[in-house]
């Protein structure tokens, strides 16, 4: 549905700049403007969205270095079980069998 808004020239041209900046069109900003306001963009649970997001990401990024994981090989169970059985080895003084 196509809305008309008529704005003095000097809120236009802020409207504009500030859609240039953002890289996106005037359009776009009123309707996130309107969002906004009618509470259903609301900045702070973005935030809260996207840091779970990078939580996450960074869980499993750590899991997979743990683990010996490589892009090309996500878990390679085997070379984890290889490394996992020399630390024992060393920290229990024993040699390799």
């Amino acid at each position: 549905m196509a809305v008309s808004v008529r704005m003095n020239p000097e809120l236009e041209k802020e409207l504009e700049l500030a859609a240039q900046s953002k890289g996106i069109t005037k359009s776009q900003f009123i309707i996130d403007a309107v969002e906004h306001a009618l509470g259903r963009k609301d900045p702070y649970q973005l935030l809260l969205q996207v840091r779970a997001e990078m939580d996450q990401a960074l869980q499993g990024e750590a899991m997979n270095e743990a683990h010996g994981a490589t892009a090309a090989s996500p878990y390679d169970t085997g070379r984890t079980r290889a490394a996992l059985i020399a630390k024992l080895r060393a920290k229990h003084g024993l040699g390799t069998d």
